[in-house]
């Protein structure tokens, strides 16, 4: 059957890569009911080597959001500190109710995610992926390369920093070349290595024992940077543990190897028409703090309820504008974040003179929680506009009272709905004409209302939260521009 003779399968929106990012997106629009597909060129879920090791604060808060945070603490190991530079930054004192990071494997991490994804209605194209694409006014066609064909309203490209959707798409990529790259590997030799750490004025070396106690697992600087595209190898490890450690320790294999760098390139736009990006896709950086994962994580739900809202014509496609005025920002302070702290590691005495300058204004209290709660991402605000301090920024999970008894607001979000929560006197808020959109919690709160950094803040009469947990209003006694909020988020009322 040729080309022309092939039926093209229609769907809502394509995701290009299956990855925590594209999944958790794929799991958004599916909770909003839009049929959606994910591409995936892995045959399964497995994934090879180390990769991301670890679930931030904000991201717990997100999974606990949809009610699966269970899902990946029961599995991981709790932390009750964040790196900075060589020392560790305590969090027991972070307002959020995961105050603590969670050590887990990105292979435990997308098992799990793929897990909750399979219990939604996505179709999954495995062994392929995107070759080609053509979008126009009305949505995109897309080739796979299996051969099959598949339409959709909107193409996301999920699928990594050398992401094909962004390359095919135009979209700059912008930023800084690397500066210094490594290989990570597990490798097996005939010698015991020099465990522990190898600091050089690059950067730090690091040679730790597997649990089976005869294979190593290895982050080792390259001597000259990589920028080739290629997998590295066998040869490439032996000629970088040769480089820092003068010897190979007699390396006989390695079981996987991969390779990271400190380049730093951002998107210059997560949206083009019918086209948009997430995750790696829009931003890579050095791993330094474990930010990328869970950037990403957070990237998907900023950007389902709202695409999904614009595949029902609810929204306007305007509002695909803010899912990059929003998350282009946070990127950015990421990669400003990254950079700074790999130039931190640097074994090089003006870099030690900063580290030390740093690490010693970070033991006042402040300045630590300040640090913690930007790199986890509670203390994100969108510029929505002057008022009431959460407006824009994260809801708390408070403890509230309503006519079903005591209830945590994150079980409201399950579903991914909005809500308007209203903890004055029940009735003195309507909805209707968006009753069919948005959720109206009738609720009462008698503690206090703490933000990360902020500190204590006035209780407000109600708040109206979108999907992604953000507070996109907030009631101090009326219900001025209440109106104004549902329509610019959530449509134009209903006749």
């Amino acid at each position: 059957m040729d080309k022309q003779s092939r039926r093209s399968v229609a769907h809502a929106v394509v995701i290009a890569g299956g990855g925590p990012t594209g999944l958790m997106l794929a799991a958004e629009l599916a909770l909003a009911r839009v049929d959606v597909a994910l591409v995936e060129r892995r045959a399964d879920q497995n994934l090879e080597g180390m990769r991301a090791g670890g679930l931030h604060m904000r991201t717990l808060e997100v999974f606990d959001q949809r009610g699966i945070a269970e899902r990946f603490i029961s599995q991981g190991q709790k932390h009750p500190m964040v790196p900075f530079a060589r020392m560790m930054l305590e969090v027991h004192d972070t307002p959020t109710r995961h105050n603590y990071t969670i050590g887990l494997w990105q292979f435990y991490t997308e098992r799990t995610l793929a897990q909750w994804v399979s219990e939604l209605p996505v179709t999954v194209y495995r062994g392929c992926e995107v070759t080609q694409f053509a979008q126009d006014d009305t949505g995109v066609n897309i080739e796979l390369s299996d051969s099959r064909t598949l339409s959709a309203k909107y193409l996301v490209g999920c699928d990594g920093g050398r992401s094909l959707v962004r390359k095919r798409s135009g979209i700059e990529f912008a930023g800084w070349d690397a500066s210094t790259s490594y290989l990570i590997a597990e490798i097996d030799t005939a010698e015991e290595p020099e465990w522990g750490f190898r600091r050089t004025a690059q950067g730090t070396n690091a040679i730790g024992k597997l649990e089976d106690g005869k294979r190593a697992r290895i982050v080792v600087q390259e001597g000259r940077v990589s920028t080739g595209g290629g997998e590295p190898t066998l040869s490439d490890v032996r000629d970088a543990l040769i480089g820092v450690y003068g010897k190979d320790f007699g390396l006989r294999s390695a079981s996987y190897v991969s390779r990271f760098s400190d380049m730093a390139r951002q998107a210059t736009k997560y949206w083009d028409r019918r086209v948009l990006l997430a995750g790696d896709a829009a931003h890579v950086h050095s791993p330094m703090g474990g930010q990328g994962l869970n950037l990403g994580v957070q990237d998907a739900v900023n950007l389902g309820w709202k695409l999904a809202q614009v595949v029902h014509g609810t929204s306007p496609e305007s509002l695909l504008g803010t899912y990059h005025s929003e998350r282009h920002p946070v990127g950015a302070r990421v990669l400003r974040n990254t950079m700074a702290l790999t130039a931190l590691e640097r074994a090089e005495h003006r870099a030690e003179a900063l580290r030390e300058m740093m690490c010693e204004m970070l033991e006042a209290d402040f300045p630590r929680r300040q640090y913690v709660a930007m790199t986890s991402g509670l203390d994100l605000r969108y510029d929505l506009g002057k008022g009431h301090p959460l407006l824009g920024r994260r809801m708390p999970d408070l403890d509230v009272t309503t006519t079903n008894g005591p209830q945590r607001v994150f079980t409201f979000l399950h579903a991914a709905r909005p809500m308007l929560l209203n903890l004055a006197k029940p009735g003195t808020l309507d909805i209707t004409p968006w009753a069919d959109r948005v959720q109206l919690i009738e609720a009462q709160f008698t503690g206090g209302l703490e933000l990360p950094v902020l500190g204590a803040v006035s209780v407000p009469s109600a708040v109206l939260v979108r999907p992604d947990g953000y507070v996109a209003w907030v009631g101090e006694g009326s219900d001025q521009g209440l109106r104004e909020a549902l329509s610019f988020w959530f449509g134009a009322p209903a006749a």
